[in-house]
């Protein structure tokens, strides 16, 4: 089974999973592959659940983190009962150049346009990707927008998180990369204790309610909303663990091993599930900056490094031509 991430900003799961795959068909076309391609809340979650569950798209209408119109994608699943909504294409970093980058202006307010939107249409549950926020306001824009098109209207609402940061400490772990100085940070971390003594609970000291700089604990402390850790309940949603009984070994990956590997992302996910099963784990990836010890807690029988496609297939043919044929 070929289950990976995306490699951020570069190549979609489901890119990389092909790539993988080709290779490994080169040495071997009657290798028996399924392909997995999954995420964790974060780059490439609402892709990865539309295609692995049959779904579809649509386009709403929203405002970027800076106030401008934008179209950003709505997936639907469950025959149209639930919608995937993603952080990244309304509120995300991606949408800013670098000199843009303000996570003090920047404001969620087109995240909860397009989770109205989806209510709207008919959504009985609405998933949220959190990750890769432009944002840190504690999710101030979103509940303005969804408050003013008549609330959630009965619907549920499930948030994915790709990290566990409590709401208190989103400016001084994210803000950062957001464009914020350390004086900024002072101001957002001020900014969110303000907010969250407003909303009807605490969202303080809750695990992973400073996911989307803070957008997560608004949620839940507005509106009940429920977070979950994102590479679990992905993996779940697409059935992982069946599929994985099926399988006499998992290729993983994603752009970049680092320490946050280890915090409840996708890679250390599928790494906890195969060591469980038995089943011999094999990454490839963009980089590596994890520590021998840190990289033995994953357990992988073996780590390729591609940074493109040319390298990804050449890594699947590496394995194909010596651990896979083990």
């Amino acid at each position: 089974m070929i289950a990976p991430d995306a490699f951020k900003g570069t190549y979609s799961a489901k890119e990389v999973a092909l790539a993988i795959a080709a290779g490994i068909r080169d040495v071997d076309a009657s290798a028996t592959l399924e392909l997995c391609p999954a995420a964790d809340g974060g780059e490439g979650t609402l892709e990865v659940l539309v295609d692995g569950l049959g779904g579809r798209t649509t386009e709403a209408d929203a405002h970027d983190p800076l106030g401008r119109p934008i179209s950003a994608p709505l997936g639907w699943v469950h025959g149209g009962a639930s919608a995937i909504v993603a952080v990244a294409d309304a509120s995300g970093l991606v949408l800013l150049t670098p000199a843009e980058r303000d996570a003090e202006l920047a404001s969620t307010i087109g995240t909860g346009e397009l989770i109205a939107a989806a209510i709207s249409a008919g959504a009985a549950q609405v998933v949220l990707a959190a990750g890769g926020s432009a944002t840190t306001d504690g999710g101030e824009g979103a509940i303005q927008a969804i408050e003013a098109r008549g609330g959630l209207r009965g619907a549920r609402l499930t948030v994915l998180a790709d990290v566990t940061t409590s709401f208190e400490r989103a400016a001084e772990v994210f803000a950062p990369q957001k464009g914020a100085d350390p004086e900024a940070v002072r101001r957002l971390t001020a900014r969110l204790h303000e907010r969250a003594q407003a909303l009807p609970r605490d969202p303080r000291r809750i695990p992973m309610t400073g996911a989307a700089g803070g957008l997560a604990g608004g949620l839940w402390a507005r509106y009940g909303a429920t977070l979950v850790p994102g590479a679990a309940w992905v993996l779940d949603a697409l059935g992982f663990d069946e599929r994985l009984a099926r399988a006499g070994a998992v290729i993983t990956g994603e752009g970049r091993l680092d320490p946050q590997t280890l915090e409840g992302k996708l890679v250390s996910e599928v790494a906890g599930r195969a060591r469980t099963a038995g089943v011999p784990l094999h990454a490839v990836v963009g980089s590596s900056l994890l520590t021998d010890a840190e990289s033995s807690q994953l357990a992988f029988a073996t780590v390729s490094v591609a940074s493109d496609r040319p390298e990804l297939e050449r890594a699947g043919r590496a394995l194909a031509g010596s651990a896979l044929a083990r």
